[in-house]
């Protein structure tokens, strides 16, 4: 019987989500993937809730995909591991379509579907010695978890080829200058950064956040000409949210807002 799950507890207004599948290092599962889609959709419900952290148990992140289970789906039809992946897709698009903010905190490594689990979150706060890689080409296989979509999209074409071609692991000094790693933290301390940047998140306005994350999903794919219809819309809306009447009444008054 498996022993992977994903813990779910809460600090202040944030949820922790644990990765906790110590004897592989984290790594993941079908039980993960739906416990995170079923996490996500009650924090989205849960007012008290305002920002989620994803960590991995112990000393590592996430080491990606079981060896061991892949190697069993070999001997199955293909449609196991497409359904699997599938789960893990669709866990991706719900971190990213979550309206709130979503940080991951790196320890030890991030590899293969970590790294995309990682990549997938609105932040990533990584301990300094920690490590990414996109180990797929290790084992003969390719990407998944949208990975090949974010290095496509974030990084020139020559890199993202050199990172997921070759599978070395990466350091987080580096993630951090090209700006895939917000912060970085002192070995231990990545959970204990992105609980201290949930706090300032959490004290924002909600609506603001959820508007920002929508913008810039949109950005990915859309014209100058709709994008600036969208920001018109989401503007009008949050100057027409109470939020607002109460962040600019602190602004004008100098003292700190209270959001609801």
């Amino acid at each position: 019987m498996s022993t992977a799950e994903l813990k779910s507890t809460s600090e202040g207004s944030t949820m922790v989500l644990t990765i906790s599948n110590p004897s592989q290092r984290n790594a993941l599962g079908p039980d993960i993937y739906a416990a995170g889609i079923e996490a996500l959709n009650k924090a989205e419900n849960s007012a008290e809730i305002r920002s989620v952290v994803i960590v991995g148990e112990g000393s590592w992140f996430c080491a990606g995909g079981s060896l061991q289970r892949l190697l069993a789906n070999r001997q199955l039809d293909r449609s196991v591991q497409a359904e699997s992946i599938e789960g893990l897709h669709n866990w991706i698009d719900s971190i990213r379509t979550f309206p709130k903010p979503v940080i991951a905190a790196v320890e030890g490594a991030a590899a293969g579907a970590g790294f995309s689990l990682a990549l997938a979150c609105d932040f990533v706060v990584s301990a300094r010695d920690a490590v990414f890689a996109a180990s797929y080409s290790n084992v003969a296989l390719s990407p998944d978890g949208g990975l090949s979509w974010h290095l496509g999209r974030q990084l020139p074409r020559q890199l993202a080829s050199e990172w997921l071609m070759n599978g070395e692991r990466i350091a987080a000094p580096r993630l951090h200058a090209l700006g895939l790693v917000n912060e970085l933290t002192e070995s231990g301390q990545a959970l204990a950064g992105a609980l201290a940047l949930a706090g300032r998140l959490n004290a924002r306005a909600p609506n603001s956040l959820a508007s920002i994350k929508e913008l810039l999903s949109e950005a990915q794919s859309a014209t100058l000409a709709s994008q600036l219809s969208q920001e018109r819309d989401h503007f009008v809306r949050n100057l027409h949210h109470a939020n607002a009447g109460i962040g600019i009444a602190a602004f004008l008054e100098k003292k700190p807002p209270q959001y609801e």
